[in-house]
């Protein structure tokens, strides 16, 4: 076993223009990253969401979140480079952008927001493997044994599961070492999203009318409706923004062209592409079900056959979000890799890299605090989902605490610095309206979020 005296591991040459190996990213390796990122948990919730608000406001809620998310991140990309947009120092993630633009007290209640949120997408994401490991079962199930049969299984046990594939993949160093992973978890969520949006079409047409109302899900009482929208709204907003890692996906792009440019291209490309497929997903499935829309279309069941199909979009999400959660956990091992190598320099355990030779496989190079870290995070995201397994309530919560402050606030203050925007100017006054609705709509979701995580629970 040999002993690296380094945290940093550079394979290549460190020729970029901040001492780094030369980045290699791309238009389109960036928007894979962002569609793994992106296309995850929340595509499947969208069907319940527009039941929720019906044929108008469903569809039309998809558009503006679409439109609010490309603005939010075009917004960002400006951001990565200090002073100037295209030579300036780079900010390499969302924390550093926030602490140079900002401040140290911005920064504190950013980093906050945002490892809460990351956090809690890798909750999520167990989540939701473990109700797609469950509906290959029961799709089994059922085909072997009727529809009516008592087909339930312990979801606790493949959220172990999950947790354990996690933590092998968790040592895979960043994002420079995970294109691989994203590109393959891009081609799942197609996967999936395409079956979602086929199953839906066909039942439609098999029924041979399209279900569900203006006014969407008929309530009891106008408060519980109005719970209700309020928590498709966290679902969607949940299955939008990726502001809180578009700084560290940008840091894997080349240049030239500048960074913000490929990061807008890359942008326009995944965006189109998501709204297209949550588009077909939420109106094909709500079209086929109406108000017995499920909460997750492609495990709640109104799908049975055929069943082999299902088990095979059921495989699709489990592999796209084994990619997804460590897209979304790498900007927290990165922090936490940064944060102890600067406090504990002289550290061995922290900065030590041990070269590990076993059978069959190629040696691989083994950090201490990673390992410790690491195991320790997954192991915790994990219990939580064991703790929480709702997941509709989940989604919308997490979309509701993550919407306003870092896909809208932060970015447009940290704009309004980059660009030199006066007060008062036009485009001031028109991004401060901007963020003021965005925060009233975050607020109404997170409510109604809250509500429903408390309900579930004490019900």
């Amino acid at each position: 076993m040999a002993v690296h005296h380094s945290l940093e591991v550079v394979d290549g040459r460190c020729d970029d223009d901040d001492g780094s190996p030369p980045r290699t990213g791309t238009a389109w390796t960036c928007a894979a990253h962002i569609i793994t990122a992106v296309i995850g948990s929340g595509v499947l919730s969208l069907a319940w969401s527009v039941a929720q608000l019906g044929w108008v406001a469903g569809p039309a809620t998809l558009i503006c979140f679409a439109v609010v998310t490309y603005v939010s991140a075009s917004l960002l990309s400006y951001c990565y480079r200090s002073q100037d947009a295209e030579k300036g120092p780079r900010n390499r993630s969302y924390m550093d952008a926030v602490r140079f633009y900002l401040g140290r007290k911005h920064t504190w209640a950013c980093g906050s927001l945002q490892f809460l949120s990351l956090y809690g997408c890798g909750v999520a994401y167990t989540i939701t493997t473990a109700t797609s490991m469950r509906a290959i079962l029961k799709a089994n199930c059922y085909h072997a044994r009727g529809h009516q049969a008592p087909c339930t299984y312990d979801g606790s046990y493949y959220m172990l599961m999950f947790g354990g594939m996690q933590l092998l993949l968790s040592f895979i160093p960043d994002f420079h070492d995970m294109a691989w992973l994203s590109v393959v978890a891009a081609i799942m969520s197609f996967s999936y999203a395409f079956i979602g949006l086929g199953l839906g079409l066909a039942n439609t047409i098999s029924n041979g009318v399209i279900k569900g109302s203006i006014t969407g899900v008929p309530m009891k009482t106008p408060v519980a409706k109005v719970w209700r929208v309020s928590q498709a709204i966290g679902d969607i907003a949940f299955a939008y923004p990726y502001s809180l890692i578009l700084l560290e996906i940008q840091d894997t792009l080349k240049s030239p062209p500048a960074e913000n440019k490929t990061m807008k291209k890359a942008s326009i490309i995944s965006i189109m592409v998501t709204t297209f497929f949550y588009l077909c997903c939420g109106c094909f499935g709500y079209a086929a079900f109406g108000s017995d829309a499920p909460g997750n279309l492609l495990t709640g069941f109104g799908f049975y056959e055929p069943y082999w199909l299902i088990d095979f979009a059921n495989a699709c999400i489990i592999i796209h979000l084994l990619g997804g959660y460590q897209v979304y956990s790498q900007p927290i091992y990165q922090f936490a890799d940064r944060y102890f190598a600067e406090r504990y320099p002289e550290s061995g355990f922290v900065n030590d890299f041990h070269t590990v030779k076993l059978p069959l496989l190629p040696a691989f190079r083994v950090n201490l605090l990673r390992v410790c870290f690491r195991t320790l995070y997954v192991a915790s995201t994990t219990a939580v989902a064991l703790f929480v397994p709702y997941f509709n309530e989940v989604l919308a919560l997490l979309g509701a605490l993550n919407f306003w402050p870092l896909a809208i606030y932060f970015p447009v203050e940290m704009y309004f610095i980059q660009r030199k925007v006066p007060r008062w100017s036009t485009r001031w006054v028109v991004l401060q309206g901007f963020s003021a609705l965005c925060l009233l709509v975050s607020a109404f979701a997170l409510v109604g979020s809250v509500q429903g995580v408390i309900s579930q629970k004490l019900g």
